[in-house]
């Protein structure tokens, strides 16, 4: 039987609604939010999934010993084959849920990951996908399984006599993590010497970030011609995706040229393996000359959803002040008086922009405002080239900044109108 032709594992979805966690977000959403992960997963038919509201977690079962046998249940009568809890589970809470329900069991970090995992295509990651996963499973060594248990004898020269399997998984997994961790730093260097080329260019970087399912990639395509994955799911894009665009100048001006990149969607407690591991890929964000956050105007949660984007960013350590526009996506799915409104408060504020990346709607005025946030004084200098720099006097040419030019003795007399920018790349080629 080939792999899609595997039948689809029956899961089902639980949200914990902790009472006494002050902190805990709406369970309503939360169960929503989790059941669209789940829907993520190709391998999965997500039958359904419930808030189980609790005055507190039990350390070793989570939930209640009623609460337990009521879900095992509905998980039989539901022939379910693998349960979703929508937040932390401990290794002892997994293997005794396991053991009473008879079914594989996933948390939300654990659930995160098998999508990323699905998803990764290029080769960085997979390697990042990978290093976080094996962080994930190495804090679940300690007394997750029976056999961890067992001791097993030594020479003496490989951990020493009596040690015990928990820690030799333990140094494997370290072992196979820091195997990781230099194929993935030949990576990152690869990534940087793009970087650095791509700096040599005077071209500003333009960052798409926002809450996953935000529309970031549509808008991408709208605005690149690009062909990259969009679906209404969690997670439709996971690799970063860099385009060149032509921006029209406003007034008539030359048209002006931005690299934009599309960066994987960030997510309420998003695995803090994840964050660390993808830091490598996000740092396209920190080199980005202006950060565009995309939030999906018509969820009920966007203002949840923004601040935890924000939240991200600031853990990946992007300023306070970095200079961002905040992008309202999907006003055609809100009703005329709110749509309205949206509109309206983005029309009186410089850096909010209401738009529609389906029906593009607002999109052109983004765009020249994009191009407006580039515009730079033009500085007109007046100096020779000699005769031996032709590379230099050609570029000129490229760049249509040269007024004037004159032949003299010792090379070019030339007078020319250009920007900061690319004075600065003249001087430094």
């Amino acid at each position: 039987m080939q792999e899609h032709d595997k039948p689809l594992t029956r899961a089902w979805v639980i949200h914990p609604d902790i009472q006494s966690d002050r902190n805990r977000r709406d369970p309503v959403s939360g169960l929503a939010e989790a059941v669209s992960l789940s829907a993520a997963l190709p391998s999965l038919d997500t039958i359904g999934g419930e808030i189980v509201r609790l005055p507190k977690l039990q350390p070793g079962w989570l939930f209640g010993k009623g609460k337990i046998e009521e879900l095992r249940l509905r998980l039989e009568e539901n022939e379910i084959e693998l349960v979703l809890v929508d937040g932390p589970v401990s290794p002892a809470q997994q293997r005794n849920l396991e053991k009473e329900w008879g079914v594989k069991l996933l948390d939300r970090t654990g659930l995160i990951l098998e999508i990323f995992s699905d998803r990764a295509r290029t080769r960085e990651g997979v390697l990042q996908v990978e290093m976080a996963a094996l962080a994930y499973q190495r804090t679940r060594l300690v007394r997750a399984w029976t056999h961890l248990e067992r001791q097993r004898g030594g020479l003496g020269f490989v951990g020493g006599p009596g040690e015990t399997q928990i820690e030799a998984d333990r140094r494997a997994i370290d072992d196979h993590m820091n195997r990781l961790r230099k194929q993935l730093e030949k990576v990152v260097k690869t990534r940087e010497l793009h970087r650095a080329s791509r700096a040599k260019v005077p071209f500003p970087i333009v960052a798409l970030v926002g809450y996953t399912n935000a529309g970031k990639s549509t808008f991408f395509n709208k605005v690149t011609g690009a062909d990259v994955f969009v679906k209404d799911m969690l997670f439709a894009t996971l690799d970063p995706t860099m385009r060149s665009v032509v921006l029209p100048a406003p007034q008539g001006g030359t048209d002006r040229e931005i690299i934009l990149s599309d960066t994987v969607g960030f997510i309420s407690s998003l695995p803090t393996q994840l964050v660390a591991s993808f830091r490598a890929t996000l740092e396209e964000v920190l080199d980005a000359d202006l950060i565009i956050h995309v939030r999906d105007i018509a969820h009920e949660k966007t203002h949840e959803q923004a601040l935890d984007v924000r939240t991200i960013l600031n853990d990946l350590g992007i300023k306070e002040d970095a200079p961002m526009f905040e992008v309202w996506n999907k006003i055609d799915l809100l009703d005329d008086e709110a749509r309205d409104a949206r509109l309206a408060r983005a029309e009186a504020e410089d850096d909010k922009f209401a738009i529609s990346a389906i029906t593009g709607e607002g999109v052109p005025e983004l765009l020249d405002a994009i191009s407006r946030f580039f515009e730079e004084e033009k500085i007109r200098r007046e100096f020779v080239i000699p005769y031996s720099e032709g590379r230099k006097r050609a570029w000129l040419f490229e760049q249509q900044i040269l007024e004037h030019e004159e032949a003299t003795e010792d090379g070019y007399a030339v007078t020319v109108l250009w920007t900061p920018r690319q004075e600065k790349e003249y001087r430094e080629m």
